[in-house]
């Protein structure tokens, strides 16, 4: 009796060996977790931006705008690029990210060695815990301003706003109206109205923007900073002339407003 007793222990610390060996080989491995919906709603929303970005370019037809249709559709391109982008694809299909986004990696032996510290946290780990959560609770407040306020559906008016206008333009044009006078067209005052609305909605500071200009322009300034500023919002206008609006450089010089501050532009000294 004695003796099988004995064999049976023998056995048994045989068993727990073996299993000891094999729980440290699983230790060295590294465990890696995907975040399948983060990387679901952000290819999503990108493909969303490429394709508004491709029907913007595809919008902008004839030779006039070749060189906006370009850039537009090189834009677009440089976009798929975009090593978020690429990562969350490469998860969908169960690939690891080659950038690191959408993906956990918990390294082996880190569970036990952050439950070691865990048990006896010192006064500094304190300190700086309570310090990272006092800067997270920060960074949240500015977040809430850039998100508060457009709704996915208004994203999608407004995406649907600028392809209108562009389409709206292009059919003025062939009707033989100039740059200005597309401008100047009712429906196209309308939807730029409703379309800047939303981007304020979207963004409060570009409200806020005017205001500062507004005071500035009460405020007596250098003349050499005010034709530096007016130099500045007449490229501001033209580029947007170019990409929103799909103006060629002819039909820029001939916009009324352009014109107003070509001619306030060449006045000053």
């Amino acid at each position: 009796m004695a003796a099988a007793d004995e064999s049976h222990v023998r056995g048994m610390g045989e068993t727990l060996a073996q299993a000891e060996k094999g729980m440290a080989l699983f230790a060295k491995e590294d465990v890696v977790s995907f975040d399948v919906e983060g990387a679901t709603a952000f290819k999503a929303e990108f493909e969303e931006a490429i394709n508004a970005k491709e029907a913007e370019a595809a919008a902008l037809t004839g030779k006039d705008n070749k060189k906006a249709r370009t850039e537009l559709s090189k834009q677009a391109s440089e976009m798929k690029k975009d090593k978020k982008y690429i990562d969350a694809c490469k998860v969908l299909k169960g690939l690891e990210p080659p950038n690191g986004n959408f993906m956990t990696k918990t390294k082996a032996g880190a569970p036990e060695a952050a439950a070691k510290i865990e048990e006896k946290p010192s006064e500094d780990a304190k300190t700086k815990v309570a310090e990272k959560k006092d800067e997270k609770k920060e960074d949240k407040k500015p977040k809430k301003q850039e998100s508060a306020g457009i709704s996915k559906a208004e994203k999608d008016e407004l995406e649907k706003l600028k392809q209108d206008i562009i389409k709206r333009k292009a059919e003025l044009k062939e009707s033989g109206m100039s740059g200005g006078q597309c401008n100047k067209d009712e429906q196209v005052v309308a939807m730029v109205a409703r379309m800047q609305e939303l981007k304020i909605k979207e963004d409060p500071s570009l409200a806020d923007a005017g205001k500062k200009d507004d005071k500035k322009k009460d405020k007596k300034a250098n003349s050499s900073e005010e034709k530096l500023d007016l130099a500045k919002k007449m490229e501001d206008y033209r580029l947007q002339l170019k990409s929103e609006y799909g103006y060629s450089d002819k039909d820029i010089k001939a916009d009324p407003d352009f014109a107003d501050m070509q001619k306030e532009y060449n006045k000053m000294k």
